[in-house]
């Protein structure tokens, strides 16, 4: 099937043209024969790279230029949406009837604001919390919806997410029961009954642009799904290693799965060391310019700079504790064929589009606490298997598991590359999770009856797969919970959300936090400090997995906990009569003292090495704190208090950027952090009013500012900048650039 064939706007067509698509895919072209573009809902089951996200651009661009619709785009995560935000930017060079340009926006952040300039938009990209969040504000633009977009629709089977996914669809086709359901996915075990809940057509294709061969290597041979077999050149004693080299030595690129953090830093590592044979001087020259580009970005870290060895190698790891701007880099250094092998962890298999030649899955098996060791599901095998072939540059992708004895190397044929995925099931009917969206469904006015509430989430894919009797008991002891707790009050058949329970569920948060807030503010500590409130939000549930002390930690937190008892909100628990409670509340005080010691400005690296915290972790850890303090805040003011409200407000501030109270007016100017802002504090510049004062060339002589960014600094804070004194500055900046180039040259 043609484009030019295709029910779409000319204008469209054209564009598409000119991108350098002129004939579809046949999994596209079973979507528009499926009714796509006519309107109809459509669940398209085809694996990553054969087009699902074309076939949602041409969807949704034909509904705002033909329809004067508005379309919503779920992605699962922040760094997807952000991707998909990027693809869509090349639509906006297209006019709708009212004579205006096509407008993408983007929202993933801010879970207490109903974003009223988003109306201005014809495609919303957000992550599924935003839109939850979104219509607990009852975002009036949200009832203009014609179109939803769910990409990775199979992440309804995972625990956390998959339940907001769930309740977003299920209200968005409340609110509209003509809004067009587009869902997306590589795979999915029983699409029919996902497509069935959406009132949907559904396509499945196994077709892909580039061939996909499955297989697993026993010491040095691999043997393929189809029967083929291939030798490896047996380098190490590592069959890992043996075949990236392999593959970078033939041109292409590795993307290996290990199954921990640590895991994929040693493997990267251990790759690093033979890698450099591989690489020709110009490539191992352009690397190293990569390299002082992930040091000179964020705080310089030991991992930071043990990232930048990998990439002079042309390797890297690849987690969720990775600082966001290194994941980004890292990303874009693989994406250009510069970095050669990437050791992940297995959430890149559901994040970002990064294809390469050959997947290597080196462990089949994950390690959770208190669980042991578990074989990974066939569908997690599937998205990781998916990453492998880049079309437009390989013939051919492989997939490759990892086997110790032949007994293995049979169950993992067996068990993964000949198995179908699993079903996916829906995870609503546990009751910490459900508790957030039956309080929702009051507060935010779609239902105002017990029967009301029930019909909701009889729309809900549990309700489709099981029956909604099966969680009318959890829902009736919700309803009792949010009542007893004052967050709902009843008149006759009818049911309220009063004012905490409103203010509870627009700020985002369990209502079990809100109720460990409240109850904390009602007796407060003897002295109040910073830690006794970043102690109380680690107490909450909203703060996540808490940081668990290392058994040589315990002495020293439970000293902590014993020395700073009087600053907190909660009885610290006793260790003999309640084990559990006892260690949970050490992990607690923990993870108070790495915010309160991230606040007193201690280094990343000192971080690291005191608390054995990873930078991505202290990122999450940050951005659950800055919210739960926000909500502190908000809870505490509706509340009537007087105290709390202005110290965990500063808080907020000093958590965002890891600094002392004496900086904070200096950090809200553009360009300067937690570094940048000690550096012009110790030189002498304590105020506002001192930098509006100081001399340009004063500031452009401290470390890590420069010219450009003090002339920023000036003018922010109104100083007069002289035109001379700049010039001059700028021709020495110049100078020395020019210097530097000629030097590396």
């Amino acid at each position: 099937m043609k484009v030019t064939e295709l029910p779409l706007p000319e204008p469209l067509k054209a564009l598409t043209l000119q991108s350098g698509i002129a004939e579809l895919y046949p999994p596209q072209q079973e979507a528009i024969l499926a009714g796509v573009l006519e309107g109809k809902n459509l669940v398209l089951a085809s694996p990553t790279a054969s087009g699902k996200t074309l076939v949602s651009e041409l969807c949704g661009i034909k509904h705002v230029l033909e329809k004067n619709g508005k379309v919503i785009y779920l992605a699962p995560l922040r760094a997807l949406a952000n991707e998909k935000f990027d693809e869509f930017q090349k639509y906006t060079v297209l006019t709708k009837p009212n004579g205006k340009r096509v407008n993408i926006g983007i929202s993933t952040g801010d879970f207490d604001s109903s974003d009223p300039w988003l109306e201005n938009y014809d495609i919303i990209v957000t992550t599924n919390e935003k839109a939850d969040s979104l219509l607990r504000h009852r975002a009036k633009w949200m009832d203009s919806i014609s179109l939803v977009v769910a990409d990775e629709v199979h992440l309804l089977n995972e625990a956390e997410r998959g339940p907001t996914l769930e309740v977003v669809l299920a209200r968005l086709m409340q609110i509209n029961p003509e809004t067009q359901i587009l869902a997306l996915s590589a795979t999915i075990g029983n699409v029919e009954e996902i497509a069935g809940w959406l009132k949907a057509q559904y396509v499945v294709t196994e077709w892909r642009p580039v061939t996909l061969k499955e297989g697993v290597l026993l010491h040095d041979e691999i043997q393929y799904k189809d029967g083929d077999a291939k030798k490896i050149e047996k380098k190490t004693k590592n069959a890992v290693i043996n075949l990236a080299l392999n593959t970078v030595k033939t041109g292409g690129q590795a993307l290996v799965f290990a199954s921990t953090r640590k895991n994929s830093a040693t493997l990267a590592k251990n790759i690093a060391d033979y890698m450099g044979e591989a690489l020709s001087r110009p490539i191992k020259r352009t690397l190293e310019h990569e390299a002082e580009k992930i040091l000179s970005t964020g705080e310089r870290t030991r991992i930071s700079e043990a990232l930048a060895e990998l990439i002079k190698c042309g390797t890297a790891f690849h987690h969720a504790g990775l600082a966001g701007a290194h994941r980004r880099l890292i990303e874009d250094l693989f994406r250009q064929g510069k970095i050669k092998v990437l050791a992940a962890t297995p959430t890149l298999a559901f994040g970002v589009n990064l294809p390469a030649r050959i997947v290597i899955i080196q462990d089949y098996r994950r390690y959770e606490a208190g669980y042991g060791y578990y074989p990974i599901a066939v569908l997690e095998y599937k998205q990781m298997a998916g990453r492998a072939g880049r079309p437009k540059y390989d013939k051919a992708g492989e997939a490759v598991l990892i086997a110790k004895t032949a007994d293995e190397a049979d169950y993992l044929m067996g068990s993964y590359i000949l198995a179908k995925p699993e079903r996916i099931w829906s995870r609503l009917a546990v009751e910490k999770i459900i508790r957030t969206h039956v309080l929702a469904t009051v507060a935010s006015d779609f239902a105002h009856t017990e029967n009301g509430i029930y019909e909701f989430f009889a729309k809900t894919f549990y309700a489709y797969q099981y029956d909604v009797k099966a969680i009318r008991s959890i829902i009736a002891k919700i309803l009792k919970y949010l009542y007893d707790q004052e967050m709902l009050e009843v008149d006759g058949e009818n049911i309220y959300a009063t004012k905490l329970g409103k203010r509870v569920s627009e700020l985002y948060i369990d209502p079990a936090s809100a109720v460990v807030i409240r109850d904390a503010l009602k007796q407060k500590p003897a002295y109040l400090t910073d830690l006794s409130l970043l102690h109380l939000i680690a107490h909450t549930p909203d703060m996540g997995p808490i940081m668990r002390p290392y058994s040589q930690e315990y002495d020293e937190m439970a000293m902590l906990m014993e020395e700073h008892k009087e600053e907190f909100f909660t009885e610290t628990p006793s260790e003999w009569e309640d084990r559990i409670a006892y260690e949970e509340f050490l992990g607690e005080i923990k993870t108070a003292m790495v915010l309160k010691n991230w606040i007193e400005e201690v280094s990343e690296d000192a971080l690291i090495e005191r608390f054995r915290v990873q930078p991505g972790d202290l990122y999450r850890i940050i951005e659950s704190a800055k919210w739960m303090l926000y909500a502190t805040h908000e809870l505490a003011t509706l509340l009537g208090d007087k105290e709390i409200p202005r110290l965990s407000f500063e808080l907020v501030e000093r958590v965002a950027k890891g600094i002392k109270k004496e900086l904070l007016p200096i950090v809200k100017l553009e360009g300067v952090g937690r570094v940048r802002g000690r550096i012009i504090f110790n030189a002498g510049y304590k105020t506002i009013e001192d930098i509006k004062h100081a001399p340009l060339d004063s500031l452009t002589n401290l470390p890590l500012i420069g010219p450009r960014l003090a002339k920023k600094i000036k003018e922010q804070v109104g100083g007069f900048v002289k035109k001379d004194a700049w010039e001059k500055l700028e021709k020495g900046e110049e100078w020395k650039q020019k210097a530097l180039t000629e030097f590396d040259a």
